[in-house]
């Protein structure tokens, strides 16, 4: 699972990026609202939303002559799936330490 991730952790890891992401989560936004709020000119955010749509984490919606930006479920439900399979193992490291520690305690 983690391979398939790999586009999407690139996307996100430039701020700017990541910045829209925040961004999109309020909900959607043309390219022009995304470039006001964030400072950016509107080629930059255009180049931005790119490679977020490339990797599959933003999907844009024709409304009249305006294209609105939005997040898309599956990547970030992927992601946190992985993320979640971390805390499985740590939960398991760390509750094995516990029985381990509460042993050497008794036998003390």
């Amino acid at each position: 699972m983690g391979q398939e991730l790999t586009p999407i952790l690139i996307a996100l890891a430039e701020p700017k990026r990541l910045n829209i992401v925040e961004l999109l989560r309020k909900g959607p936004l043309t390219v022009g609202e995304i470039a006001e709020q964030l400072g950016l000119l509107q080629p930059q955010t255009s180049k931005h939303l790119k490679v977020l749509s490339e990797a599959g984490l933003v999907e844009a919606e024709a409304h009249a002559n305006r294209r609105l930006y939005k997040l898309r479920q599956k990547p970030f439900e992927d992601m946190n799936d992985w993320l979640h399979s971390f805390h499985q193992v740590w939960n398991g490291r760390f509750d094995r330490l516990e029985k381990y520690l509460e042993s050497m305690q008794k036998n003390q």
